[in-house]
């Protein structure tokens, strides 16, 4: 039999169909593979009897002919959704016995539509981070390597342990949050897909907050087809989210490998920041070729805000994290530290129980929203942000279709080599993701080549608000040029 975990999600969901192998053996052949990849870290908790329990159920109901979207198909989930009965952390010491008593809506409609949990996902301490070096489980460590090389590389973040687990073939699709490049960013650093859908498209009920204006859940994939097959079950409206968009789910993968000839796309000049790597600047202009190729139309466009996006995402991100996390106080739920008094006991449970990258955020989201600031740099951050969604609507309005940028100044770095003394090294990382969250718009991010080390370097693809198709119809036509990335050695099992 073949190597299960080496299939596609599409191939598996035709393999249970056809009855060539059993969602129980599927299953069987990821926890296999989880075990034997320890070394990566990818995973905080594997649910192996839970995971075995529903497979069971689904091969029931593929035997009734009552098959669901995702029947048998076995998924890790970022451990920033909440899981009926099993532990979610959001990798902070803070939560580290917490076990909700509900399901977030997202999960719940994965599992509705036949998935089966294989446990939760590494990621940076509450979405913090753009290299999965903040958990308080420790970093994930991303499958690639460098050629001939065995430093240890980060997956990216905050969605790196599921970005991870993808790339490496530990679950054959993952759900991550996106809240200024945390999906788009990791899946351009393990050759993954990963799609940021529109801001409302998916329900955040059930989901950790980080930036409540901010945060989005998508799918990570292999494939443009796998990430639109997951992307329908996870999105919906929602009455529980006040923010969740009451619109219709359209077959996303019906529109994978529609024509894109005619479409407009903007290439926007700003992004052409200095110190872009020649390699990522080759990679553009070859994405560019690639959509002249099949017919599209490119145009150099202007969206003049953009340089001030990276300040004003972090202050916006920060000052809302702030307001968030107030709510971890020792006294409700998760972790106490005693104390001489009540608020001996609040400094204590958050200085305990907080890693440093999430004390630093919440000292700055604090600040900017303190008395005699706020002004200056929150309501500041505000304008900036309604002149960037401007920005996109202004060219989407000349007729432009979708934007295509890179995902990543870089290919993935070394484990500690930017987590250093400076954390503004490591926040210019996001600088080509944080403009979609601030706009609210949909990103997808695709696997479009190697770096000249051997690593993956992906291009990003931003369309109109709601417009998820376009999206899978022009990231279709890079995957087909470009081919798929796998990892070439599963050096780690």
């Amino acid at each position: 039999m073949t190597d299960l975990t080496s299939l596609t999600l599409t191939a598996a969901r035709e393999g249970l169909a056809l009855g060539h192998f059993t969602a129980v053996e599927l299953t069987q052949a990821y926890l296999d593979a989880i075990e034997a990849a320890g070394a990566l870290n990818a995973y905080v908790l594997a649910t192996p009897e839970k995971a075995l329990e529903m497979a069971k159920l689904s091969d029931a109901r593929l035997a009734a002919g009552e098959a669901g979207p995702l029947e048998g198909i076995p998924l890790g989930v970022k451990d920033m959704f909440a899981t009926e009965g099993v532990r979610t952390t959001a990798a902070s010491g803070i939560l580290a016995h917490f076990v909700p008593p509900y399901e977030s809506t997202v999960t719940a409609r994965l599992w509705a539509d036949g998935a089966v949990l294989l446990g939760k996902l590494n990621q940076d301490e509450f979405a913090m981070g753009s290299s999965n070096e903040s958990s308080a489980f420790g970093p994930v460590v991303n499958p690639w390597r460098k050629t001939g090389s065995t430093q240890k590389l980060v997956p990216g973040g905050s969605s790196g342990g599921s970005a991870a687990a993808v790339a490496a073939h530990l679950c054959a699709g993952a759900a991550g949050t996106d809240t200024g490049g945390s999906i788009r960013q990791p899946a351009a650093f393990t050759g993954t897909v990963g799609i940021k859908p529109t801001y409302g498209r998916c329900s955040r009920w059930g989901i950790i907050a980080y930036a409540s204006s901010l945060d989005q859940a998508g799918p990570l994939a292999r494939s443009v087809n796998d990430a639109a097959v997951l992307l329908r079950s996870m999105a919906g409206y929602d009455a529980k989210d006040s923010t969740c968009a009451d619109r219709p789910v359209p077959d996303f993968e019906a529109a994978v490998g529609a024509s894109v000839k005619g479409r407009r796309i903007g290439i926007p000049r700003e992004y052409r920041v200095e110190g872009m790597s020649a390699e990522i600047a080759a990679l553009w202009d070859k994405g560019a070729q690639m959509l002249r190729e099949a017919g599209a139309e490119i145009v150099e466009i202007s969206l003049p805000h953009t340089k001030y996006a990276l300040p004003a995402y972090y202050i916006v991100a920060l000052a809302e994290a702030s307001s968030n996390l107030a709510r971890y106080d020792g006294v409700r739920y998760g972790e106490r530290v005693a104390g001489r008094d009540i608020v001996d006991m609040y400094e204590k449970t958050r200085a305990s129980g907080f890693g440093a990258e999430v004390r630093r955020r919440i000292m700055i989201g604090t600040y900017v929203l303190s008395a005699g600031y706020y002004d200056a740099y929150y309501v500041r951050a505000q304008k900036v942000r309604s002149l960037i969604k401007r920005d996109f609507e202004a060219a989407f309005a000349e007729g432009i279709d979708a934007v295509l940028a890179p995902a990543t100044p870089s290919p993935a770095f070394g484990i500690g080599e930017k987590s250093g003394a400076d954390p503004v090294e490591m926040y210019l990382q996001d600088v080509f993701t944080v403009t979609l969250n601030m706009a609210g718009l949909p990103g997808i991010a695709v696997p479009a080549g190697l770096s000249a080390e051997g690593l993956p370097l992906g291009l990003q693809l931003i369309g109109r608000p709601f417009d998820e198709e376009a999206l899978f119809a022009l990231a279709q036509v890079i995957e087909e040029a470009a081919g798929r990335f796998p990892v070439p050695a599963r050096w780690w099992a």
